[in-house]
């Protein structure tokens, strides 16, 4: 027989024609009770897994031993990942294993991926699963922390989980179970030090601490984080959690160890500024007699912490409240060493006492 061309404009006519018969006529299942074929199920693995790797190509990982990356992560993964993949502390549900396609157990994958593809799946999500994108695309620094976390995620203990996370153990007995994660589960300041990456949060003032909820809860500050933690409080909540930081006596830590010459530029930076370049002093704003309360107080900030918030606001990601727009304008004339040399300088400047 003899193929023609009218007979392959029939069949490229007639094909998708059949293809849209066959979905009206409901004879596809999409029940989850049945689960896919087994080519089926190969297929969209193999496609899921060649697609995150030619998308991961472009990508670079930075390196990812810092402990202080894994805090923030594993309090994230508690409340938000936890539910469908399992944790140290507990199993994947029958529920969640009733799912189509079942969650993965990340004890057993995460190994098969590189940094960079583990990046891209946490960042973007997975079409056609219950895997959701990153709520926030411009904050990489949060999903490389995530990453951080998995990939220790399959050799990591009950005990160290629960110290990284900061889930409650379990009650004794005859206790009631308290809330498994909560505002002091990473802002507790017996879990801060002078390298970690979340805030002390004990003595600023209500005001700040009350925009930059509001900020969040609201998705103008981006945070995956925060936007997930705040997003789930009830507006009437914000104020008592304002107030209850704000009242706090924030400790004074012995800071990172910083070269004299860089703790003397950031002096100048926060004392004096440079006018020249229009780069105003830290202290004409921060921590000033009679300032702004939405204007945050610094000393005391760990180093990584305030470095970490400097760039954020050069990159015009940071922002959310009524005079972020001030500090977007002035870390812009910021260079990298400016940015270590404040941040060296506030983390050993002393905290000032409560009123």
């Amino acid at each position: 027989m003899i193929v023609r061309w009218k007979h392959l404009i029939i069949g490229a006519v007639l094909l998708p024609v059949i293809g849209l018969l066959v979905g009206w006529s409901g004879l596809i299942g999409v029940g989850a009770s049945s689960g896919h074929w087994a080519v089926t199920d190969w297929f969209l693995h193999w496609v899921m897994r060649n697609s995150v790797r030619t998308a991961a190509i472009s990508v670079d990982a930075p390196p990812l031993d810092d402990p202080a990356l894994l805090p923030h992560a594993a309090g994230h993964y508690e409340t938000g990942c936890a539910i469908c993949h399992g944790s140290p502390t507990q199993p994947r549900s029958e529920a969640v294993l009733a799912m189509l396609p079942v969650p993965p157990d990340l004890k057993m994958v995460v190994p098969t991926w590189t940094d960079e593809e583990l990046f891209q799946i946490v960042q973007h999500g997975v079409r056609f699963t219950g895997m959701p994108a990153w709520p926030t695309e411009v904050r990489p620094d949060e999903v490389w922390a995530m990453v951080a976390f998995l990939r220790e995620l399959p050799e990591m203990s009950a005990e160290r989980y629960h110290e990284v996370s900061g889930l409650h153990p379990p009650p004794m007995e005859g206790e009631v179970s308290p809330l498994p994660i909560t505002c002091e589960s990473c802002h507790s300041e017996r879990k801060l030090s002078a390298s970690s990456l979340i805030p002390s949060l004990a003595g600023q003032s209500e005001a700040y601490l009350l925009e930059s909820l509001r900020a969040y809860s609201e998705g103008e500050r981006p945070s995956g984080i925060m936007e997930v933690a705040a997003g789930t409080l009830p507006e009437a909540a914000l104020p008592d959690l304002a107030r209850y930081y704000a009242r706090q006596q924030r400790p004074q830590r012995p800071p990172l160890p910083a070269d004299q010459a860089l703790l003397d530029k950031g002096r100048m930076l926060a004392e004096r500024g440079r006018p020249g370049e229009k780069v105003p002093a830290c202290l004409s704003c921060h921590e000033k007699a009679g300032a702004n309360p939405v204007y945050p107080k610094l000393s005391g900030q760990s180093r990584p912490y305030l470095e970490r918030q400097l760039n954020l606001f050069k990159q015009g990601v940071r922002g959310g409240t009524s005079y972020s727009h001030l500090m977007t304008e002035a870390a812009r004339k910021l260079t990298d060493e400016d940015i270590a040399a404040a941040a060296a300088y506030f983390a050993q400047r002393r905290v000032p006492s409560m009123p």
